[in-house]
């Protein structure tokens, strides 16, 4: 996947990554998306324990395609094969951290208060984990 192609999906308000059970069935989540400088990856950040993170630990291909905020595909759009990577600390988590205050701003703090509330109840740190994903092949135009 070239550059612009990865730094496009970087782009997108909403990504579509698809995680895999054992069984191998897909689980499709919408989430918040932003390229990295490296041009070649892009990012998001989650919660360790949550059943994406688990299924990506047990193996990290994803799919990743564009999609509204409900997770709608957005049309034209085809899924992408990627590789995904955890990671809780380093610049790398850093720059997807500060990406995403940057680009989602308000709602980013917003969601970062939920989130907390919520994940006390769980005894799980919102957003603990980066997920630096490399997409493998060609965006359909």
């Amino acid at each position: 996947m070239t550059t612009p192609q990865v730094q496009r999906l970087g782009a997108e308000e909403f990504i579509l990554v698809t995680t895999f059970r054992r069984s191998g069935e897909g689980v499709p989540t919408p989430v918040w998306v932003v390229p990295l400088r490296d041009g070649d990856r892009i990012g998001f950040y989650t919660t360790m324990g949550t059943g994406k993170t688990k299924r990506m630990r047990h193996t990290p291909r994803v799919l990743v395609q564009p999609c509204s905020r409900t997770g709608t595909p957005t049309p034209g759009t085809v899924p992408v094969q990627a590789t995904a990577e955890m990671v809780q600390a380093g610049p790398e988590f850093e720059e997807v951290q500060a990406a995403v205050r940057a680009k989602y701003g308000w709602q980013a703090r917003v969601f970062r208060v939920l989130g907390t509330l919520a994940g006390r109840r769980k005894k799980l740190s919102y957003g603990d984990v980066v997920v630096l994903v490399r997409p493998e092949e060609d965006v359909a135009a």
